[in-house]
């Protein structure tokens, strides 16, 4: 098979994009990004991105409702699944080393349309997450400022607030992060490994601190009894779980850590954001893979600790579910770490923000680039080299959402959206191992297929562990763009075109 073989199936909606095309693509002067990247700043991405409101609220929440102090081992399944994907990625990232994480891998190997599906789904799963995380920012920073006696109008603090109606602070974030990441990446990066270093310090103190404070009874049961909620099921039950394998609900127990594991994996939302930078990175055959497992790895690991802190602190029925770091801390009768707790968790979700909004602005460029959306948004700045025109179009409407949205149930929308990349993503290393066996891979997936086929398996059944409307709303956005993709993207498709004899 040629090295520079042509796409299969031009003019089918599962016509594919040759890797050396994909590659060429990213040397057009006026569509090309700027290359400043290093493992080190993956990894500080990856790093600031992962550790956010997971880790600062949902700690409490799914070890008081669904797994006590095995929480720590709901963390270590949803990082094991994490994993599972992680390898696959960094297969794909350091062989296609293109802008678009999962868009562009899915269309190098599964075809047009899945590709645009993917790309689809990254786009509503990196623009709710941005939103979520600053309407989330938003209330950190407003209780700080409480504590120090200042007040914003009842009316700029957005829906979630008695009278509020617009969230002033959530809106200047994301327009202030938009601005960041025009002027460049190496910016963003420096701005991100500042804010890293705060928050890791903050997580840090809390396990060390937490430690002194640990009663040993409170591990007693270390995995609770199961039990049956109240009406039969909890908000976190999936009816698709009890269709498909008869399961009764229940918390606690083995599958309360199961159910668990599907909360937390909100925490771990970000490790494919790295995917996205592939493009900008000086050496992404070798720094890739390096900065999205390394990532990964360093986040487990604190998650862990933290969880078996926290519940040791504090029994697992007493926990707070809205701030159980910093309420556990004030139990113990030392309020002063809740304070650098809070001051923590509103500095690092700033990082969480930018590295979500440049994920989504690298993916609509990529898919901008391709035609599957105006090539009016795949011109980067001539002095930046970044995709200033998504970026300033991506910014402003997420600003909006972000000021007039209510944050209730977003998050398990984020969560599906990401589950439905990493089957896509593992599906399509074993298509490409198979089509392009050629191909030079600077980092292999072991044990192809059957690890993709164990992250396939891994990914579905935490997705089929989230609620029912989660599944419905995900299917209404899948559908829109499937609409989207046929009445504009398959018409417009360079690939397309290039088939029926236009110039590519």
């Amino acid at each position: 098979m040629s090295t520079d073989q042509q796409p299969r199936a031009n003019n089918g909606v599962f016509r594919t994009k040759t890797v050396e095309q994909s590659i060429r693509d990213t040397e057009e002067p006026e569509h090309a990004l700027k290359k400043s990247l290093s493992a080190w700043d993956l990894m500080v991405f990856g790093v600031g991105v992962i550790i956010g409101t997971g880790i600062f609220v949902l700690t409490g929440k799914v070890a008081k409702e669904n797994a006590g102090p095995a929480t720590a081992l709901a963390f270590v399944a949803a990082g094991i699944v994490c994993a599972l994907a992680a390898l696959c990625y960094a297969e794909f990232a350091s062989t296609v080393p293109v802008a678009g994480s999962a868009y562009t891998f899915a269309y190098a190997s599964i075809g047009e349309l899945p590709a645009w599906i993917i790309g689809w789904d990254l786009v509503l799963e990196f623009a709710l997450g941005t939103a979520v995380v600053a309407v989330g920012w938003s209330g950190y920073v407003r209780s700080l400022m409480d504590n120090i006696d200042w007040h914003l109008p009842a009316a700029l603090q957005g829906p979630d607030v008695p009278g509020g109606t617009f969230d002033i602070l959530a809106f200047i974030l994301v327009l202030v992060l938009t601005v960041v990441l025009v002027l460049g990446m190496k910016l963003s990066a420096r701005i991100t490994a500042l804010v890293v270093a705060i928050k890791v310090t903050v997580v840090m103190i809390v396990i060390v601190a937490g430690l002194f404070f640990i009663v040993g009874d409170n591990y007693d049961p270390f995995i609770p009894p199961a039990v049956t909620p109240e009406g039969g099921g909890s908000n976190w039950d999936s009816p698709l779980v009890q269709l498909l394998f008869g399961y009764e609900p229940t918390n606690f127990g083995v599958m309360g850590i199961f159910t668990a594991a599907s909360v937390v994996f909100f925490a771990f939302i970000g490790f494919d954001v790295v995917a996205t930078a592939a493009e900008e990175t000086k050496l992404p055959q070798r720094d890739m893979p390096r900065g999205i497992l390394g990532s990964l790895f360093i986040c487990t690991v604190l998650y862990v600790a933290v969880a078996l802190v926290v519940t040791g602190m504090q029994h697992y029925t007493e926990l707070s579910v809205s701030a159980p770091l910093a309420d556990a801390f004030k139990a113990a009768g030392h309020p002063f770490y809740a304070g650098v707790i809070s001051f923590g968790a509103a500095v690092g979700l700033t990082t969480v923000c930018l590295i979500l909004l440049l994920g989504q602005t690298r993916v609509f460029f990529a898919m901008s680039r391709d035609g599957l959306l105006p090539r009016f948004f795949s011109k980067t700045h001539p002095r930046f080299k970044t995709p200033y025109r998504p970026t300033i179009l991506l910014g402003v409407i997420i600003a909006i959402v972000a000021g007039f949205t209510s944050i209730n149930e977003l998050a398990t929308l984020v969560n599906i959206g990401t589950l439905f990349a990493f089957v896509v993503v593992a599906f399509g290393v074993i298509v490409l191992r198979r089509t392009r066996p050629d191909l030079p891979r600077a980092f292999r997936t072991p044990w192809v297929p059957a690890l993709p086929i164990l992250s396939i398996a891994a990914s579905l059944w935490l997705m089929l562990n989230l609620p029912g409307e989660t599944w419905f709303r995900f299917a209404v956005w899948m559908l829109i763009g499937i609409v989207v993709y046929f009445l504009y993207g398959r018409s417009h498709s360079r690939l397309g075109q290039e088939g029926q004899g236009a110039k590519y």
